[in-house]
């Protein structure tokens, strides 16, 4: 092909973007000026700077604003929605003063903005969510799941996490600050870990775990709760898919003396030995349930009927959870579900309590569905700010030593903004009871909590 047949072909490929990129900037500027109805936004492109809705339509107003960098911004957003919009913060297409405001601004027009959902992006959404339900927790998905959540880097958790290294929701009391203690002043310098301790002591009590006991966990995390339930006098078995976690969760248990009570098992839940039936006094399972899905979900349960001592066992497990007014067990693709805990499908609280039923009738009680869901914005902003403080040139070459292929600057820039997003997209989520986070405690029948008489 000659240099002019090149060139002709260049300029026909960029006519046609430009002709695109005009479209879909058009529909999403006519789909907001329709359906923004509260709270205001700017959007500025070079030159030019577009306005949405009105100033102080409400107590606190909502202002946001948007600078595109790059035309594909537009793009993005038109095929993907949500999922795009997120890529494009990711990708720099993008920036904004403030990225709290504009995802708070989003969820108080959710029920009026639904034409910005192209006809593209309705039909994608359809079809991942069919995917998900079906397709996206099987064993041959399992692991690959749990690498891009969790096998990140060690030395990346170690920067952002506390120090007992629960990558989970805090429970945070008066003598922690409470779950506005960050943004009143009142941090002091180990709130984090005191509030992570706290929960870990508080779901143990819940299991009604005792010394002596035999605690199995789903969901091994870098091994916090099995090291305390140890501590107690408990003999652990923690499942985890990720070899990182393994690795640095049975370093940790070595180091506190416990190699003896805890085994760390690299394992799926679905492949326990034929010794764990009816070995088990007491489970947890901390923000594992999200990664079961409702294709597995009865058999979850079956096989937590079949570790579980028929007499006295309790099962406390934890996950966050839609509203019953939004649930659905059809969930698509977005950005959590695409970068962070791929093929993920969130529970409602009553969903989980019938399923329990549905799947093994008359083997447990539920003792108690709690709402803990407040507790999380405030541990997103500690890791949030931890991430900031922490990406240092020696944090980042001790990362790369995991993570090579984030050696080029433009890729390193990209992973950073992936987890700020990440920290101030599920702050607002939790913060506006878009979502939240349920605890679920199951006891054997005729069991009681206390002794009362």
């Amino acid at each position: 092909m000659g240099a002019q047949s090149l060139t002709l072909l260049g300029s026909v490929r960029h006519s046609l973007w430009e002709s695109l990129v005009q479209y879909m900037r058009g529909f999403m500027l006519r789909s907001l000026k329709n359906g923004l109805q509260h709270g205001h936004l700017v959007i500025t492109e070079g030159e030019n700077k577009h306005s949405f809705g009105v100033v102080g339509d409400r107590p606190i107003s909502l202002s946001a604003d948007i600078a595109v960098e790059n035309e594909a911004f537009w793009v993005r957003v038109y095929l993907s929605h949500d999922l795009g919009f997120s890529e494009a913060y990711m990708h720099g297409d993008f920036t904004t003063s403030n990225l709290k405001a504009i995802l708070d601004l989003w969820l108080a027009n959710r029920d009026t903005l639904t034409s910005l959902m192209s006809m593209y992006s309705r039909v994608s959404w359809m079809i991942s969510s069919i995917a998900v339900k079906n397709f996206g927790q099987t064993l041959v998905k399992s692991i690959p799941n749990v690498v891009t959540g969790y096998d990140c880097s060690n030395t990346f958790f170690q920067a952002i996490l506390s120090k007992e290294m629960m990558y989970s929701c805090a429970l945070w009391t008066d003598e922690t600050g409470g779950v506005r203690g960050d943004l009143d002043g009142t941090v002091k310098k180990f709130d984090l870990e005191n509030a992570q301790l706290h929960k870990i002591h508080y779901l143990l009590k819940k299991a009604r775990v005792r010394p002596g006991d035999r605690l199995l966990e789903f969901g091994s995390g870098w091994g916090a709760m099995a090291i305390e339930a140890a501590k107690m006098g408990c003999t652990v078995d923690t499942l985890t898919l990720s070899i990182q976690q393994k690795i640095l969760a049975e370093q940790r248990v070595a180091e506190a003396g416990l190699s003896d009570k805890v085994r760390v098992h690299f394992m799926d839940y679905r492949n326990l030995p034929p010794e764990f039936e009816k070995a088990f006094d007491a489970f947890i399972s901390v923000e594992m349930l999200e990664a079961v899905g409702v294709a597995y979900m009865h058999q979850y349960f079956k096989i937590l009927d079949w570790a579980l001592k028929s007499d006295r066992a309790t099962a406390v497990m934890t996950a966050t959870s839609q509203p019953e007014s939004r649930w659905t067990m059809y969930q698509a693709t977005d950005y959590a579900r695409k970068y962070q805990w791929p093929n993920t499908i969130l529970p409602s609280a009553t969903y989980l309590a019938n399923a329990c039923q549905e799947a093994v009738p008359r083997r447990f009680v539920l003792e108690g569905i709690e709402d803990n869901g407040v507790h999380y914005p405030r541990t997103l902003r500690e890791w949030g700010r931890r991430l900031q403080e922490n990406w240092t040139p020696e944090m980042i070459t001790e990362m790369l030593k995991d993570r090579p292929e984030l050696s080029n600057e433009r890729d390193l820039a990209i992973y950073k903004r992936k987890w700020e997003y990440m920290c101030v997209y599920a702050e607002v989520g939790y913060a506006r009871a878009y979502t939240s986070m349920h605890y679920w405690t199951f006891a054997r029948p005729d069991n009681p909590m206390l002794v009362c008489d």
